[in-house]
C-alpha cells in the first residue's frame, strides 16, 4: 500500500504580503516620497510617449507647505529627470526651491486645479496620442469596457479655448469644469487627471488614455456595445477610488525604478 501525499497547507492569509500605501510621521520623509513617485511617474510617462516638445507636467503637492507644488522643469525631457531635478513651485508659479524654470502657461492649470480642490495631491496633465484625438471630438468616455467604468460620470468635457493657457481666468474655468471628478477632457488639447496620491493621477491618466484608445478603435470597428447604467455603477464603485488606482499602479512603479534606478537620485 503507498502512502499519498498530503495536501499543501494553506499559508493563513495574515502572513501574505500585500502592498498599501505607507504612512509616514515626517514632512520629510512624506516629501521624499511624493518626490520620488513624482519622479517615476514622469519617467513612465516618457516611456509611454506622453510628451511632445516641452509640454506635459505633473505636480504634487508639497506635504508641509500645502501651497506650493513639486513639478518638473521646464524643457527636460521626462526620461531624464531626477529627483534632485525637481522644482518647487508656489501658487504663482515662482521657482522656491529649484535652479531652472517652469513652463509658466501649464502651471496656470495645476495651480488652479490644487487651489480649488485641497483633497488632490498631484495633477497630471501631458500630450498622449489617443487622449488628444478623443478631445478633437469632444467627446466623454462611454462605458465600453469595464475598465473605462472607472470614469462613468466622474469625468466631464471641458469646450473652452484652445489656445495656450497663461490666463488665470481660463485656469479657474478648467478648475471649475473638472469640478469633484478625477478626470477631465479638455476638448481639442488633451486629458488631465488627480489623486490623493502620484500614483493614483498617473494611474488614473495611463488607463483614460487607454480607454480612450480602445474607444477610437471600436467606433471605427463597428457599433460599441455600452454596458448599462447599475452595471457602470457598480463597476466604478469597485474600481473607481483613488486606493484602487495606487495598487493598480504598483506593477509600474516596481518596473520602473528597477530599470531606471537613477531616477531616485
Amino acid at each position: 500500500m503507498t502512502n499519498q501525499p498530503q495536501t499543501p497547507t494553506p499559508i493563513p492569509t495574515d502572513q501574505l504580503r500585500f502592498t498599501m500605501p505607507p504612512q509616514h510621521t515626517s514632512h520629510h520623509d512624506e516629501r521624499r516620497y511624493r518626490k520620488e513617485r513624482l519622479a517615476a511617474a514622469l519617467r513612465l510617462f516618457g516611456r509611454f510617449g506622453y510628451e511632445e516638445g516641452v509640454a506635459g507636467h505633473i505636480t504634487v503637492r508639497d506635504p508641509e507647505f500645502t501651497d506650493c507644488y513639486w513639478v518638473n522643469p521646464f524643457g527636460m525631457p521626462f526620461g531624464h529627470i531626477t529627483v534632485s531635478d525637481l522644482l518647487l513651485v508656489n501658487e504663482a508659479g515662482q521657482v522656491v526651491e529649484g535652479r531652472a524654470h517652469v513652463n509658466q502657461a501649464a502651471f496656470v492649470v495645476h495651480s488652479s486645479v490644487h487651489q480649488a480642490r485641497p483633497d488632490v495631491v498631484a495633477v497630471a496633465h501631458s500630450r498622449s496620442v489617443h487622449g488628444r484625438a478623443l478631445a478633437a471630438l469632444g467627446e466623454p468616455l462611454e462605458p465600453i469596457t469595464q475598465e473605462v467604468c472607472a470614469f462613468f460620470e466622474d469625468h466631464a468635457v471641458y469646450g473652452g479655448t484652445t489656445g495656450v493657457v497663461v490666463d488665470e481666468d481660463e485656469g479657474r474655468a478648467i478648475a471649475a469644469a473638472l469640478g469633484g471628478h478625477k478626470a477631465l477632457i479638455l476638448r481639442n488639447r488633451g486629458l488631465l487627471t488627480v489623486g490623493d496620491s502620484v500614483d493614483a493621477a498617473a494611474w488614473w491618466f495611463i488607463t483614460m488614455e487607454r480607454a480612450a484608445q480602445v474607444q477610437l478603435t471600436a467606433k471605427a470597428s463597428g457599433k460599441p456595445v455600452p454596458i448599462d447604467y447599475a452595471d457602470a455603477m457598480r463597476t466604478r464603485e469597485q474600481l473607481g477610488n483613488d486606493l484602487v488606482a495606487w495598487i493598480n499602479y504598483q506593477p509600474l512603479y516596481l518596473q520602473i525604478t528597477r530599470d531606471e534606478p537613477d531616477l531616485l537620485s
